[in-house]
């Protein structure tokens, strides 16, 4: 669509380019989108009335459309995470059920979906490039798994649950956050706060006084403990009060299953309309269908994964709590007996006891400028690219925000990206992620044909600037800014030119974590680690005896930590792969079935976890939670070719460098997971390198 047809000069209407941040006020989002999607829905009429079953007459136009409307929804999007306001929230309110409305409207188009069979099935199919026959692939996958397939009363059945569907997974938020909400712990003696970190007695302090107890200080109470992640974890953590512990354990874990508020019955039927929906699509379990667009190729595989690290880590789990038992009792009779309740904070103790330093003591040593010249360096090194500033070549939402260039050897750009690095609690959201701004793709215009360069958005959340002294990060921060770049390098330094399959664009669910996991290794090689860690006053290296401790904390109870990840994914496939609504077993007894393999502390009786299972009954996990350990497999995989070849030798770095950044960077969507993966390693992903890496290789555990 040519910028022509709009005639307004609103700037969410440019469509293309970098937007002009300066110039979008919520003001002008409505009008915006009341403009844009009547003409894409006019559009797509004469599309669907005009359709030629090839590539020119069918997927450049309908992309020239979608991609209309992700600019505009990108921006007002980007902007809701990073420079928010009631302003920007009202409108975005009253703009995304319009936007959602036209999405389904694509996705259902009988038309598009009759012309992109009509292409596979041309003689023009074996002509087009793998790439694009990906794009057509998946655009067939897709409006079949969004009921495009289904006629009279199974599509209205279709629609009807998946409107089911969205409305219990809101309510099932719902419960979990009044549930939340509806808890506290109000303590007024200096001995109900023993050994809360300042932070937290600060934190509880303010807590109540939001709830109404106006002279709530830090130093004299009232202090208000909730389930709250940041003030329920520290206060397990810390408090020495073993039974305010059990208190605030019993009422976390009993969450939302009683009461008004009981997810119980919520569960049931989603689990129930799911396993409907899969029969309405012709697969036989909810687990199948969610598979059918992820790498994992069935539910077979994903169970024989989960299996093979459960047997890993189990008896490093139970060695785990042994050693810590031990520890318990040393410190109190009373412990000799280690209840969940205890768990956290005698995990906590013998974590200072071991490695003896805390997270504030490495900041000096991690200003940002200089994390970024390593960074900056690494990718250098790896890959051959060359990153420098280009700040005040691009708009910005901010001024801290800063823009980058990424060069080729050459030095002709290939990429760009922004960096939003500090936190800013009154308008930007926390966490740390990184998005797409402009897909690289190949354009025409009259009659000429360039490369559109691609850009991303990278956000982090670290401390900002103070008193003079740069942002100084704390370890975990480095590693999040690494593993962000990661997935920012995807998407800079692919090589497919259409932009349905560019960089992130059509990776599988359970793949598009590798390069970013596969990042953060790198922070704790040793060449990258101290090319940045110098102490930003005296220059000084980190010293010594801090990267050890950092090693060894690193596999710090990491049995424990692994084996619970296996729990969620097995509970998780169970409910959707075998278990059916009416059975014997109910949804909270298949969980218990399922820790008597895949945990050393049994669940208790009472509990519910199940019912504040937010990633599978309201997030996009269900029957997908496994993809946080299939991805992490291809990562340490992946990271172990540079082992094998030798970290020390710096050819065979760059030549294996060069490999990953022609396979898993370079190929993005345009050819599956797997493929790209066994071109980069000859060979299917193995599980050794992660069990290595987590210290779970027999002989191998360090601590």
């Amino acid at each position: 669509m040519s910028a022509s047809t709009i005639i307004s000069d609103n700037p969410l209407l440019q469509g293309t380019g970098l937007p002009p941040f300066a110039e979008i006020k919520p003001e002008r989002v409505v009008p915006a989108f009341n403009e844009l999607l009547a003409e894409l829905d006019q559009q797509l009429a004469t599309l669907e009335a005009n359709l030629q079953p090839t590539w020119n007459g069918l997927v450049e136009p309908l992309e020239k459309l979608t991609e209309r409307l992700t600019w505009s929804w990108g921006v007002v999007n980007h902007l809701m995470g990073v420079k928010n306001s009631p302003e920007l929230r009202e409108a975005h309110e009253i703009v995304q059920p319009l936007v959602v409305q036209l999405i389904n409207k694509l996705g259902q188009s009988q038309p598009i979906y009759n012309a992109f069979k009509a292409l596979r099935s041309s003689n023009s199919w074996a002509t087009l490039e793998l790439a694009q026959q990906r794009i057509i692939e998946a655009a067939i996958r897709d409006a079949e798994l969004s009921g495009v397939g289904l006629e009279g009363e199974a599509r209205e059945r279709f629609n009807a649950i998946q409107m089911e569907l969205a409305e219990l997974s809101t309510k099932f938020s719902n419960h979990v956050l009044d549930a939340t909400k509806a808890f506290s712990l109000t303590l007024t003696t200096k001995a109900e706060i023993d050994g809360l970190p300042p932070s937290l007695v600060s934190l509880a302090a303010q807590a109540a006084r939001a709830a109404g107890e106006e002279k709530a200080t830090p130093e004299n109470g009232p202090w208000r403990i909730t389930l709250d992640f940041p003030s329920y974890g520290p206060f397990m953590q810390h408090s020495t009060r073993r039974d305010l512990r059990q208190k605030l354990y019993k009422a976390h874990i009993t969450r939302a299953s009683d009461g008004d508020l009981d997810n119980n019955p919520l569960i049931v039927r989603i689990l129930e309309l799911r396993q409907e929906l899969a029969d309405l699509l012709g697969f036989k379990s909810f687990a199948e269908l969610s598979l059918a667009s992820k790498m994992a190729p069935n539910v077979e595989a994903v169970e024989a994964l989960l299996e093979e690290l459960r047997q890993a880590s189990y008896n490093a789990a139970v060695k785990d709590l042994e050693e810590l038992q031990a520890f318990a009792a040393l410190h109190g009779e009373e412990y000799q007996d280690l209840k969940h309740w205890d768990i956290s904070f005698w995990a906590e103790r013998q974590r200072e006891a071991k490695f003896a330093f805390t997270a504030e003591e490495l900041r000096p040593y991690f200003p940002l400028p200089q994390v970024l010249d390593g960074l900056f360096g690494l990718v250098k090194r790896l890959f051959g690219v060359t990153v420098t500033p280009a700040d005040g070549q691009a708009p910005v939402w901010h001024e801290d925000v800063r823009y980058f260039q990424i060069a080729d050897e050459t030095g002709s750009p290939i990429a760009y990206f922004y960096l939003d690095s500090y936190s800013r609690p009154a308008e930007k959201r926390g966490g740390a992620w990184m998005d797409v701004c402009i897909n690289r793709a190949k354009i025409t215009e009259n009659g000429a044909t360039t490369i559109r360069l691609p850009v991303t958005y990278l956000i982090c959340n670290q401390t900002p600037p103070v008193d003079g002294k740069p942002s100084l990060m704390t370890f975990y921060e480095v590693e999040t800014l690494f593993h962000e770049f990661g997935h920012g390098l995807q998407h800079m330094l692919t090589k497919v030119d259409y932009a349905g399959a560019a960089g992130i664009n059509n990776v599988e669910w359970d793949a598009v974590e590798l390069p970013s996991q596969f990042m953060e290794n790198w922070c704790y090689e040793r060449p990258t680690l101290f090319g940045m860690a110098k102490h930003y006053e005296t220059g000084e290296a980190l010293p010594e005896h801090y990267y050890q401790k950092l090693l060894a904390a690193r596999n710090y109870m990491s049995g424990t930590a692994m084996l619970r990840q296996i729990h969620f994914s097995s509970i998780d496939l169970e409910l959707h792969y075998r278990y059916r609504s009416g059975s014997d077993e109910t949804p909270a007894d298949v969980r218990h079935r399922i820790a008597k393999t895949t945990t050393v502390l049994p669940p208790l009786p009472e509990d519910s976890m199940l019912c504040a299972f937010a990633h599978i009954f309201e997030g996009g996990y269900a029957a997908g939670y496994y993809s946080y350990k299939w991805a992490e497999v291809l990562s340490a995989d992946a990271f172990a070719a540079f082992e094998e070849a030798g970290l020390e030798d710096e050819e065979a770095i760059k030549a294996t460098g060069g490999r990953y950044r022609d396979t898993v960077l370079a190929l993005g969507g345009s050819k599956h997971p797997m493929k790209v993966f066994k071109t980069f390693r000859g060979r299917e992903p193995s599980t050794i390198a992660l069990l290595r890496h987590n210290g779970l290789v027999s002989g191998e555990r360090r601590d």
